[in-house]
């Protein structure tokens, strides 16, 4: 193989290093590549698709006819720890993109050769170890010998790129860390989770379900389950009365083209539902609930005298997952959001925001999370073109965040590039008992709803102006959120 060997820099995974993210981010893609080995040296026919590090580990997706079982991932692991003793160097190596098709059309790993050929790179960076090679960006660590630390956990189905129509893999998913007691601990950590899975004591308590006739990520809350709820709400109702909200309801079904202004359908329509046709107009299930609290504004004139308000809505929303990602409670089709709109003057958003977030932190107290991690994500100054709103408006907006934060001495990470296009946010992650973190609260700003839909409000000039709007959900959704809570709990709820 003729091909240009270069020397990078590693990360420190010796025992002293290895707690840190970039160790182990090095650890677990070079695990990876360790486990398509050990794959590749027991079950040779296998196609390789793609292997990158996660949170908290890695996973391999392979094309094989037959499905891998528990026993083969007990000797896939077998079989990892012996190549791990090997002690194998890592070469990274310099391929023209021909040379690098040529070997993997030779292996037969068609997988390879189709995402080599998307490549518009002619040098494709490739990583071996032995007779093993795969293609990577990098970095690995120096040897395989690093990496005896390593437990295989689970294998369940994927789809090639993503594509439900595309070709059935199978992904096998795994960990490692840099010493024996670090990976002692996270095993611990996750038979202590599974302890908490709330899809099992979900069903042991009686609190809900889930039905194949109706259908995937659809919960059928019980009487138990439908009780703690009904507290939840009448909780939520009773406190955000006393802090000033009025409460809303609103369709579950709306209009073609309510759905074009909101920009849903140009921006979203893959996560809606297919539209129903009535008195020969497609109307849809509704993703969110803004552009109907947008329209109760819109329905009579606005005065600086009613601003700001304060609308929420325990709302039943419906968005298309795949199949794949639902999980229980966690992650499906139609829930409830509870969501709040506040609707203010420019000059008023400074105090809006410090008293959502003030009200947030509150009510997250009440139900036990008072460990937080907080994000404020803002834009990506390189790509200022992609956001809609002016510069103006978009450091109003990010100084009024930035203020409330630091009036409660909150502290927070900044996530540049991660707002969306039309404004900054902030998240609010709660920390649970066993240490695990959950998206709960975003206050979010939205420069782009009210110039869709022409908000305007009457200003003491007689001028009409524009509304500042903020979107804001607390809980996140009830069915995530009770999730969360029987999990946090371990199902013994406090009276």
């Amino acid at each position: 193989m003729s091909a240009k060997i270069e020397i990078e820099k590693k990360a420190d995974v010796s025992p002293a290093g290895a707690g840190s993210a970039e160790a182990l981010h090095m650890l677990r893609h070079s695990a990876s590549h360790l486990l398509a080995q050990a794959v590749l040296e027991l079950f040779p026919e296998t196609r390789t698709g793609i292997g990158p590090a996660v949170e908290n580990g890695f996973y391999y997706d392979f094309l094989r006819e037959t499905p891998f079982t528990p026993e083969d991932l007990e000797t896939i692991e077998k079989r990892m720890k012996e190549i791990a003793r090997r002690n194998i160097p890592v070469e990274r190596l310099s391929l023209s993109k021909e040379e690098a098709l040529r070997i993997f059309r030779e292996k037969g790993q068609i997988l390879k050769v189709e995402l080599i050929e998307e490549k518009g790179d002619a040098v494709v960076t490739c990583y071996r170890q032995g007779d093993f090679i795969d293609f990577c960006l990098g970095p690995h660590v120096g040897s395989t010998g690093a990496l005896e630390n390593v437990k295989l956990l689970s294998v369940s189905g994927a789809y090639w790129k993503g594509d439900e129509k595309g070709l059935q893999l199978q992904r096998i998913y795994g960990t490692v860390f840099g010493t024996r007691r670090e990976l002692e601990d996270h095993l611990a950590f996750l038979e202590e989770a599974k302890k908490r899975d709330h899809r099992k004591l979900g069903q042991e308590l009686d609190l809900f379900s889930f039905a194949e006739e109706l259908g995937g990520g659809l919960a059928l809350w019980h009487p138990k389950g439908a009780r703690i709820r009904a507290v939840i709400e009448q909780y939520w109702r009773e406190r955000h009365w006393a802090g000033g909200y009025d409460v809303l309801y609103t369709p579950h079904i709306g209009r073609e083209t309510l759905w074009q202004i909101s920009g849903h359908l140009g921006f979203y329509k893959d996560s809606m539902y297919s539209p129903m046709q009535i008195d020969e107009q497609n109307y849809y299930l509704k993703p969110m609930n803004c552009p109907f609290h947008i329209m109760i504004y819109k329905s009579r004139m606005r005065s600086y005298r009613d601003l700001p308000l304060r609308w929420a809505e325990l709302g039943t929303v419906y968005r298309y997952e795949r199949s794949g990602v639902l999980h229980g409670l966690l992650r499906v089709r139609g829930f409830t959001q509870d969501d709040a709109h506040i609707i203010c003057t420019p000059q008023q958003i400074e105090g809006e925001i410090l008293r959502v977030l003030d009200f947030s932190l509150s009510i997250l107290a009440d139900f036990g999370f008072t460990d937080n991690r907080i994000e404020l994500s803002v834009r990506d100054p390189r790509t200022p073109d992609k956001y809609a709103g002016s510069e103006e408006m978009w450091q109003q907006a990010e100084a009024s965040l930035v203020k409330a934060l630091d009036a409660r001495n909150l502290a927070y990470e900044r996530m540049e590039g991660e707002a969306v296009f039309y404004g900054p946010k902030i998240d609010i992650k709660v920390k649970d008992a066993i240490g695990r973190t959950w998206q709960c609260t975003t206050i979010q700003f939205d420069f782009n709803m009210s110039e869709r839909f022409g908000m305007t409000y009457i200003g003491e000039d007689g001028q009409s102006h524009r509304p500042y709007m903020v979107h804001r959900a607390l809980l996140g959704s009830l069915e995530r959120f009770f999730g969360i809570l029987i999990e946090h709990y371990k199902g013994s709820f406090p009276v």
